[in-house]
C-alpha cells in the first residue's frame, strides 16, 4: 500500500528555518499595509491609488481559512473507505464559489446492482452567487436522474428539473432493461451532458415561462410589456439566468469501476496516481482530467469560430475572452451571452426595471446568440480499487477546485501537497525539498486556458492544517511565508478580486476499510486560534 510506503519519508521533514523566522518577526511589528487598488474618481472614472489596510492578525486568518473545513468519510459494504475533504475560502462578499456531494446506492432493481454512484461538485460563480448556489442544489439530481433513465426508462415525458421534486433516483421499474446501458462510458457522458444543457435550458427558459402566462389577450395584440418586477418568482427566476457559474462534476461508478468528470468552464480536475519504482519508494503521476475551457484554449477558439459566421472569426474571442468580456466560454447561465438582444430588453423591462436592478446590456461585439454554453466535456477513466489489486497505476486521490487555487498553484504542486499531508507531513518545507520528499511525473497534462496569476517561485510550504481542502488553500496564498498571506488576505473585498479569487476545493480519496456495515461521518473541521 502507498501510504506504507511513505512512513519513513516523513520521519525528515524540515520543521521550520531560521531565515523565514527572522522574515517574519522583523514585520509582525507592522500593522498596516498599503496596496494600490483600483477607485472610482468624482468624475465616475475608474483609476489607480494607493489605500492603506490594517494587516490581520495570523490567528484571525487561520480561522477564515479553517470556517468552511469539512472532513467526511463513508464506508461501503465491500470494504471501501471514501474520504472527502472540502474547504473554501471568499475573495467577494458573499463568495460567488458552491459546491455539493451525494452518495447514491443503487436501487436492488437496477440491473447493474450492487454499487454506488458517488457525486462531487464545485461550482465558480460570477457576476453573483445565484447560479452557482442554484446549482449547488440541484446539478447533482439532475444529473443523477438522467443516469438513472439509461437502465430505467421513465413511462412518460421526463419530468422538468426545476419544475419537479421527483428528481429521485430509480423512480421507474416497469420499463426496466435487461442489458446495463450505465456500463457504456459513451452512453453515460452523453446522459452527463444532457442533463447539464437540459439543466441550462431551463434556467433560461424560466423567466420567459413567466411572461407567457402572464400576458393577456390585449397585452398581446397591443405588445404592451408588464411589470413583473413584484412577481413573487421575478428575481427568483432572472438573478440566477442572468448571473452565471462553471461547474466541474466528478461521477464515481463503483459499479462499473468508471470515473467520469464532466467540465463546464475553467474549473480543473487533477488525479495523483501512485506508482511503485523500482527503489520501492514510489511516486505519484500527475493526471489532468479537465480542460480549462476559455479563449485561451485552442480547441475552444476552433469551436466558438466555427459556430458564428465567418465575419465574426476574429470577434468570438478577444484577448482571450468571449467577445472581450467572459472568460469562461462555457457557462450555466450568462443569459447576456444567450438570449437575442430583443428577448434581454423585453425581460429587463418586464422583471428588473421596477426593481432598480436593470440587467447589463448585451456586449458590444453581440450579433449570433448564444455565444457560451453549458454542454460539458466528460472524461472518462478506469478505477481499481484497494480489494482489486495488484493493478496499474490506480488512482488514489482527485482533487477538484475552482480557477482560484488553480491561479496560484500548479497541477505538481497540487499533487505534491495532497501527497505530503496523506503521508503525514507536519511543519515547514521549503519548496525545493517537497519536490524530493514528493516526487511526480506527468502524465496526462490537460490544456491550461487561464493567464496564470504570477506567484511566488521560492519559499516554503506549510503542513499545519488538518483538513487537507484547508491546507490547500493555505499553501494557494502564502504557505510558509506567513507575512506574505497575512497581505494577501488581509485585503477586504471588493479591492481583493483583484488580487485573488474565491476559492472551493474538494479533495477526494480512497482505501481499503475494514468495516462491513455502510456509514457516514461528517465532521466541521474547528479552527484553532
Amino acid at each position: 500500500m502507498w501510504r506504507h510506503a511513505w512512513k519513513p519519508v516523513a520521519a525528515v521533514v524540515v520543521v521550520g528555518t531560521p531565515p523565514a523566522y527572522l522574515y517574519y518577526r522583523h514585520y509582525v511589528k507592522d500593522k498596516t499595509f498599503e496596496l494600490p487598488v483600483k477607485v472610482q474618481s468624482p468624475d465616475g472614472k475608474s483609476e489607480m491609488a494607493t489605500r492603506t489596510f490594517p494587516l490581520l492578525p495570523l490567528t484571525v486568518l487561520e480561522a477564515r481559512i479553517r470556517e468552511h473545513a469539512t472532513f467526511q468519510f463513508h464506508s461501503r459494504p465491500g470494504g471501501i473507505v471514501w474520504k472527502q475533504a472540502t474547504a473554501a475560502l471568499a475573495s467577494n462578499d458573499p463568495i460567488e464559489d458552491a459546491h455539493a456531494s451525494q452518495i447514491v446506492e443503487r436501487d436492488p432493481s437496477d440491473p447493474s446492482y450492487p454499487g454506488d454512484y458517488l457525486f462531487f461538485a464545485v461550482m465558480d460563480g460570477h457576476g453573483g452567487y445565484e447560479t452557482s448556489r442554484l446549482l449547488s442544489r440541484i446539478l447533482i439530481k439532475a444529473v443523477a436522474l438522467e443516469l438513472s433513465y439509461l437502465n430505467n426508462p421513465p413511462p412518460l415525458a421526463k419530468p422538468s428539473y426545476l419544475g419537479s421534486a421527483r428528481a429521485l433516483l430509480w423512480p421507474f421499474t416497469s420499463q426496466t432493461v435487461t442489458y446495463p446501458l450505465d456500463a457504456d462510458p459513451q452512453k453515460v457522458s452523453l446522459a452527463i451532458q444532457h442533463a447539464f444543457t437540459k439543466l441550462d435550458d431551463e434556467l433560461l427558459a424560466a423567466p420567459l415561462r413567466i411572461l407567457a402566462n402572464s400576458l393577456d389577450e390585449e397585452s398581446r395584440k397591443k405588445n404592451v410589456i408588464p411589470d413583473l418586477s413584484h412577481h413573487p418568482l421575478a428575481l427568483a427566476t432572472m438573478l440566477p439566468a442572468i448571473s452565471g457559474s462553471c461547474a466541474l462534476m466528478a461521477v464515481f461508478d463503483t459499479a462499473h469501476q468508471d470515473l467520469y468528470v464532466a467540465c463546464t468552464g475553467d474549473s480543473r480536475a487533477v488525479a495523483g496516481v501512485w506508482e511503485a519504482t523500482p527503489n520501492g519508494e514510489g511516486r505519484w503521476r500527475v493526471e489532468v482530467l479537465s480542460e480549462d475551457q476559455t479563449g485561451r484554449n485552442p480547441s475552444e477558439l476552433a469551436r466558438m469560430q466555427s459556430e458564428h459566421p465567418k465575419d465574426e472569426e476574429n470577434d468570438v474571442i478577444r484577448r482571450g475572452r468571449v467577445l472581450g468580456g467572459l472568460e469562461p466560454s462555457r457557462a450555466f447561465g450568462d443569459a447576456r451571452y444567450k438570449w437575442p438582444r430583443t428577448v434581454q430588453e423585453t425581460l429587463n423591462r418586464a422583471f428588473l426595471a421596477g426593481n432598480g436592478t436593470p440587467m447589463r446590456t448585451a456586449p458590444a461585439l453581440f450579433k449570433t446568440p448564444p455565444y457560451v454554453i453549458a454542454r460539458p466535456v466528460v472524461t472518462h477513466r478506469k478505477l481499481s480499487f484497494p480489494a482489486n489489486e495488484p493493478t496499474a497505476n490506480p488512482i488514489r486521490f482527485l482533487v477538484l477546485a475552482t480557477d482560484g487555487l488553480w491561479d496560484r498553484l500548479s497541477n505538481d504542486e497540487v499533487v505534491s501537497l495532497v501527497g505530503g499531508h496523506l503521508a503525514g507531513f507536519k511543519g515547514i518545507i521549503s519548496k525545493s525539498n517537497l519536490q524530493t520528499l514528493v516526487p511526480t511525473s506527468s502524465g496526462s497534462m490537460g490544456v491550461q486556458g487561464k493567464d496564470k496569476t504570477d506567484t511566488q517561485q521560492e519559499g516554503s510550504w506549510a503542513f499545519l492544517d488538518e483538513n487537507v481542502g484547508a491546507h490547500l488553500i493555505r499553501n494557494a496564498f502564502g504557505g510558509g511565508d506567513e507575512m506574505y498571506l497575512r497581505k494577501l488576505l488581509s485585503i477586504p473585498a471588493p479591492h481583493s478580486r483583484r488580487y485573488r479569487d474565491d476559492l472551493t476545493v474538494t479533495v477526494v480519496w480512497w482505501e481499503d476499510g475494514k468495516e462491513e456495515a455502510a456509514r457516514v461521518v461528517t465532521e466541521k473541521v474547528k479552527s484553532k486560534l
